[in-house]
């Protein structure tokens, strides 16, 4: 369990960064390289001695290179207990040769399943003999060194220096848990994947599996440690944007940015431009318009208290007119897909202000999975890709909605699909104006709602609230008359809910009763 000299290392890795530099600073520590394939034949290009795998074991790679480190002489150097009076002579015996360093990263399974490869190149993109020497390599740690990815070349080379050509035991514990935990990883996204196309929907076993995008200085709270990973679904959001500018994200920040930039992926950029805000996970704010611009002004319309420190997400490229805009009061983080030069110079005056350029929009049809913890275990369950607009509403009420009523209540419930249960959304000519979240009760939903319309309309001067004439969505059936009651209190006149209730006739005469059309959808959409 001493420092272990390094004697002689196989190399044999796919992501060849910083490779040939590594390669030449081992041998001239006097380290024996051996490798195998591409990488052998990168480092002799390179005028470097190698003596290839195939030297040790007596076989040639073959077939496509599938086998050619599945060997004793491979996993015998790796595995072997330095000192064992057993291992030993069995390595004397069979010329076995210790490996005292494995460095080895694997085939890019996740790139491939991120490109939406076909199913033949996903296979052949699985790794077996790298994830079977790094664990063996990892297991026998307290004599081997393991290396996984390139970032820890110069740890493993500042060691040597420092100890004269061996690694300490503390280095090779680090790196084994490392290497364990990426080959975890890596088996998680194939599970998963393989699951998925086999059509398992609920397989016997779950992996989670992902790459430390950043240490975050606590979590949602001062007192509790954090951290943010990325997985391998290559879905557009804060996990795959790059941050321009601005303070590191925090956790709030990271969870606030996701529910937004989800929410804005339900507007086709195509049809029209739209923003939300988002406070504590929760929309305050969101409108369509015909520029980001009005958008912007419109969302923030509804709600301007709680906008204040938000987080903004944008479906279209941020242009300097909604940049100047929203800039003019403390914003936490704007993410959109792009922005163009202008707006960035006019962002980069407020230096704290996190600006996050995504690239695309996250689909709103796309499967997936969510995944939420519980004490011993984790709940698993696909992601609710259901969209309004290709639901089939049925109006259960003797009034049919107008044309204008019609696109307000489809506009509301895409907005309450991504609004914390209890949910209740007002929209009017393709805005919020009123926010309902989060309460026990679906009426004290439906009543909070209505007071932000009017303390929004008093904040701008209005006579009355925006609720006068507005749609009102539910994000589930309305348990009894009384939510609908102060729906029609606040001045609605149009109501989607998904419908199902047992009271569902008591509520559809209420609604014949105040005169309102109201439509059903069959789609719930709780999100707790």
């Amino acid at each position: 369990m001493s420092d272990r000299p390094i004697a002689r290392a196989l190399l044999s890795v796919s992501d060849k960064t910083g490779l040939i530099d590594f390669a030449r600073a081992l041998s001239e520590r006097g380290v024996a390289l051996v490798s195998t394939g591409g990488t052998a034949k990168a480092i002799a290009e390179a005028g470097l001695k190698v003596d290839d795998v195939s030297s040790l074991t007596d076989f040639p790679e073959m077939m496509d290179g599938r086998v050619k480190t599945l060997h004793p002489k491979v996993h015998g150097g790796l595995l072997a207990i330095r000192g064992d009076a057993g291992h030993e002579a069995s390595m004397a015996e069979h010329a076995i040769a210790p490996i005292d360093l494995l460095v080895v990263n694997l085939y890019p399974f996740e790139a491939a399943l991120a490109r939406k490869a076909d199913f033949d190149d996903m296979v052949e993109n699985i790794d077996v003999g790298g994830p079977a020497m790094i664990r063996g390599a990892s297991k026998n740690h307290a004599f081997v060194t393991v290396v996984v990815e390139p970032a820890d070349y110069a740890a493993v080379l500042g060691e040597m220096d420092a100890n004269s050509g061996a690694t300490t035991q503390s280095l090779r514990k680090r790196l084994a848990a490392k290497a364990f935990s990426r080959t975890a990883a890596y088996d998680a996204a194939i599970g998963t994947w393989l699951s998925g196309v086999a059509g398992e929907a609920t397989p016997a076993f779950a992996a989670l599996g992902g790459t430390l995008a950043q240490g975050l200085r606590y979590g949602e709270n001062p007192h509790q440690s954090a951290a943010f990973y990325r997985g391998p679904e290559a879905r557009p959001g804060v996990a795959t944007a790059v941050q321009l500018q601005g303070k590191e994200l925090s956790y709030n920040n990271i969870n606030d940015t996701d529910a937004a930039y989800e929410l804005a992926g339900e507007f086709d950029a195509g049809r029209t431009a739209a923003c939300v805000i988002v406070k504590h996970a929760n929309p305050c704010g969101v409108a369509e318009g015909a520029s980001l611009l009005e958008a912007y002004e419109r969302a923030l319309a509804c709600d301007p208290v709680s906008a204040f420190g938000g987080i903004v997400a944008l479906n279209r490229t941020l242009d300097a007119e909604a940049a100047a805009k929203i800039v003019e009061i403390f914003t936490e983080v704007i993410i959109a897909p792009d922005a163009d030069e202008e707006a960035r110079k006019i962002v980069a005056a407020k230096k704290n202000l996190r600006l996050l350029i995504a690239g695309a929009l996250p689909d709103a049809r796309s499967p997936g999975r969510v995944i939420r913890t519980v004490a011993g275990g984790f709940l698993v369950q696909s992601r609710d890709d259901a969209a309004v607009d290709d639901l089939e509403l049925k109006v259960v009420t003797k009034r049919a909605p107008t044309e204008r009523e019609l696109a307000d209540m489809k506009f509301a419930f895409r907005v309450a699909k991504h609004v914390k249960s209890n949910a209740i959304v007002y929209a009017r000519d393709l805005a919020t104006v009123g926010v309902g979240a989060g309460q026990m009760s679906r009426v004290d939903s439906a009543r909070i709602a209505a007071r932000k319309a009017l303390d929004a309309a008093e904040a701008a001067g209005m006579t009355e609230p925006l609720t006068r004439g507005a749609a009102v969505a539910s994000d589930a059936f309305f348990p009894f008359a009384d939510g609908l009651d102060a729906a029609i209190e606040a001045g609605a006149t149009a109501v989607i809910q998904p419908g199902g209730s047992m009271r569902d006739d008591e509520v559809i005469a209420r609604a014949d009763e105040a005169g309102l059309a109201m439509a059903f959808t069959g789609v719930r959409h709780f999100r707790h």
